[in-house]
């Protein structure tokens, strides 16, 4: 579990590699905003990309080879960024960084779901999600910090090579826990038609429904997300038309809100036999109390505790999301399926983004909160879509009593 958490968070840490240091560059080189956005989106698209044909790599050759291969495009993308001189260099940082972070999800899944027993699984997810908070949190302030300390943003990016050096070489040395093919390890059996007459296509997955909708879960819940990352700030303060109090701490306050509800939601998730309905009643208790922020009718003081709470309802659903992707995730296709589902989240970010930051243009605050809740809602209605696809043998089954 802290292996792949320690791993994880990494690869958050480079969802964020560039944004932090975004005024550097508009000092140094001349850049607007249109042209450092998109390296965002480039960042996503590369990742998107890379992360659905990623899941094929992994049920081929092992996650574990696959997570060193990320590391090294994590340390390249640094120092290509170090070594940037024009807008080109910070491109390729991108896309490295993109291309690294693709194949995170194939590969931890993999990891935890052939390593923990199923009893540990729900704290396994809970710690996966953390981590990856943490790593969101981790990455400005550091960044930030090397760039005031030295006077150069490219020694931030040096820095940001020598954590991906020594994430690696803790990795490395308990490489044997992070090995998915070891022996003694359970094996997934090669997917076959229904009546066993020969294996699967590959692809034969794509065709089950219950797998776009999880597409479609991931795509509704991480546009929710970029909208509160990216937007209530700006949209809280156009929205009161007034000061708000601790406003500047609403994002770090979420993120830890959000991690706290990652615990508790990990002793739930080992628990629920209808995961779908814990993950509706978290969800949709969210996108209440979005909804009510974009009313106005909160007090000015009050705004920033609603929407720092509304982080734990969706952190409580964390570890709920990723155990109903694995009892939907056919026998074999367990890289597959979670590549192809989780590049749903980058798409969301990719996507959601420009239409949440137009609704500010158009001078509708309001809109970013209204649209937030819209999005968990959607969410909400694909995981009770999914849920009652699966089949009973994909349920746990409570021990009869003697």
């Amino acid at each position: 579990m802290s292996l792949v958490g320690l791993a994880h968070g990494l690869s958050h840490f480079f969802h964020l590699l560039l944004p932090p240091l975004f005024p550097m560059f508009i000092r140094d080189f001349g850049f607007d905003y249109v042209e450092l956005g998109f390296l965002v989106s480039l960042f996503f698209i590369v990742s998107g990309t890379g992360q659905a044909m990623a899941g094929f790599l992994v049920d081929r050759v092992g996650a574990r080879p696959v997570l060193f291969a990320a590391m090294a495009c994590f340390a390249a993308s640094a120092v290509a960024g170090a070594m940037a001189q024009s807008y080109s260099g910070l491109m390729l940082s991108a896309a490295l960084a993109g291309l690294g972070n693709s194949p995170f999800h194939p590969v931890d899944f993999t990891i935890l779901n052939k390593r923990i027993s199923p009893k540990r699984l729900g704290h396994a997810f809970s710690v996966h999600g953390i981590t990856g908070s943490l790593g969101w949190a981790a990455a400005p302030a550091f960044l930030v910090a090397v760039t005031a300390l030295t006077g150069s943003w490219r020694w931030a990016m040096v820095g940001s090579a020598l954590l991906v050096v020594i994430v690696a070489a803790i990795l490395f040395w308990h490489r044997d826990a992070l090995d998915d093919r070891a022996p003694g390890v359970q094996v997934d059996p090669k997917p076959t038609r229904a009546d066993g007459s020969k294996p699967e296509h590959a692809m034969a997955f794509l065709k089950l429904p219950v797998v776009w909708l999880c597409f479609s879960f991931f795509f509704w819940s991480t546009s929710a997300l970029s909208a509160i990352q990216g937007f209530a700030v700006p949209a809280v303060t156009r929205l009161m038309g007034g000061e708000v109090p601790l406003l500047a701490g609403l994002l770090s306050g979420y993120m830890l809100c959000s991690a706290g509800g990652m615990v508790v939601g990990g002793f739930l998730a080992a628990r629920a036999e209808r995961l779908e309905k814990l993950i509706g009643l978290c969800l949709l208790a969210s996108a209440a109390l979005l909804v009510w922020v974009g009313t106005a009718t909160l007090p000015n003081a009050a705004v920033v505790a609603v929407l720092v709470l509304s982080g734990f309802g969706v952190g409580l659903a964390g570890p709920s999301r990723d155990m109903l992707i694995k009892r939907a995730s056919p026998p074999g296709a367990t890289g597959r399926v979670y590549g192809a589902v989780y590049s749903g989240l980058d798409l969301g970010f990719a996507l959601a983004a420009p239409l949440f930051g137009y609704l500010l243009d158009r001078g509708l605050p309001q809109g970013v909160f209204f649209g937030a809740a819209a999005a968990l809602a959607l969410g909400v209605l694909s995981a009770t879509l999914v849920g009652g696809r699966l089949t009973p043998s994909a349920m746990p089954q409570r021990a009869k009593p003697a």
